[in-house]
């Protein structure tokens, strides 16, 4: 059985508002870990008589955040080649490195360009340590898509560096999508070998981590368990369109699931689910099952969610470019006192610098630059007249 190109809401709309917002709420969760990790090093005491409950759920949720981002690509990534080629079989290789080159590669080679900068200029936020291999070791490591593999074995790069991690998960895993697409494209032999992803993920963050706690949060199979999960939906969601009720339904279970292991980390069940490495593999299905429902109604978001939903338009021009605002929103807050009392105003104050930053190298550089190449190289085809944002 092959599968042809699907005419639902997800190929029809060029985008879908739950995903946009799901994104926005994985960006926040990112955001907001960063800067509790920045007030943690700096000792200060801020979370003194807080709720615990309340803290786990604001600024514990980085690392669930990324396998958000990771379900919602798979899902994308998958959309996008359905609807481009038709079948799996038929991916174009040209056309599907050029589409990630044309998204991924000029906003990263800026980045790695600036912290170069920054590193010889000695600022010791952005100085890479001969510890972890230097700038040149470092610079490879990104190129290559290896960053998670560095820092499990030389320690953490520094903030703006160490983010890069999931995008060497991530494209790792598209490496091999278009040639694993070309060679299993039937989906008697794909959905088996994306399976085998999701059932090693969890083996990823507890076995064969081997004690090693960057690894196991880092390692390329423990992140791309969610990104098979998203595959799978997508192609799950191509074949068999819901009523609005079942859909309904789907929607509420994935809410449920993705707030309990969001919202409830120290309740025991969770707890026994993260010591068998399930519970970013639950995350990532609630995810899912939050995507398809958005996707296959066509949801559309009420306004006042509109920045939640303009963060994440722009996540990943966020994602790249938040460590810049943390750092220097730390350090305007640290030569200022440190005040207990202007703790809200630095989260808050990098939530909304970040998407500002985010938005603005979206627009003026991400943007037109992939429209450049994807025009220059005549690559896969345009939609409603704009390049598709995977």
């Amino acid at each position: 059985m092959t599968l042809s190109e699907h005419s639902g809401s997800a190929a029809r709309s060029e985008r879908i508002d739950g995903v946009d917002l799901l994104r926005g709420l994985a960006i926040f969760f990112v955001l907001m870990n960063h800067v509790n990790v920045r007030l943690l090093i700096g000792k200060i005491p801020y979370m003194a008589g807080l709720p615990r409950q309340l803290l786990g759920a604001l600024v514990w949720n980085g690392q669930p955040g990324v396998q958000i981002f990771f379900a919602i690509s798979g899902f994308l990534i998958t959309t996008t080649a359905l609807r481009r080629w038709g079948k799996l079989s038929q991916v174009s290789l040209r056309g599907f490195y050029l589409m990630r080159f044309a998204r991924i590669a000029p906003l990263l080679i800026l980045l790695l360009a600036i912290l170069s900068a920054l590193h010889f200029a000695r600022l010791s936020d952005f100085v890479v340590t001969a510890k972890t291999g230097g700038l040149s070791r470092a610079l490879l490591a990104a190129l290559t898509f290896h960053v998670n593999l560095l820092e499990a074995n030389r320690g953490y790069l520094p903030g703006n560096w160490d983010i890069l991690w999931s995008l060497s998960v991530e494209e790792m895993f598209y490496f091999f999508f278009p040639l694993l697409s070309r060679l299993f494209g039937r989906l008697t032999l794909f959905v088996p070998l994306l399976a085998t992803f999701v059932l090693l993920g969890p083996c990823a963050r507890t076995y064969l981590a081997h004690g090693n706690q960057l690894w196991k949060e880092y390692s390329y199979l423990g992140g791309m368990d969610a990104i098979a999960l998203g595959c799978l939906t997508a192609l799950a969601s191509a074949q068999f369109p819901l009523s609005r009720g079942a859909l309904r339904g789907i929607a509420a279970i994935g809410a449920a699931l993705a707030i309990f292991i969001l919202c409830f980390p120290a309740q025991p069940a969770n707890l026994a689910l993260e010591r068998a490495g399930l519970d970013m593999t639950v995350l990532a299905l609630a995810t899912c099952m939050l995507v398809v429902a958005a996707a296959q109604t066509n949801w559309k978001s009420p306004r006042v969610l509109a920045p939640l939903l303009l963060l994440g338009q722009y996540s990943y021009e966020v994602y790249l470019a938040h460590m810049f605002v943390v750092f220097a929103l730390f350090h305007l807050f640290l030569r200022f006192g440190g005040h207990m009392a202007a703790v809200p105003v630095l989260f808050l104050s990098v939530i909304v610098v970040s998407g500002l930053l985010g938005g603005f190298v979206a627009r003026t550089f991400s943007e037109p630059v992939n429209q450049f190449i994807r025009s220059r190289w005549r690559g896969p085809r345009q939609v409603h007249g704009r390049a598709e944002r995977a």
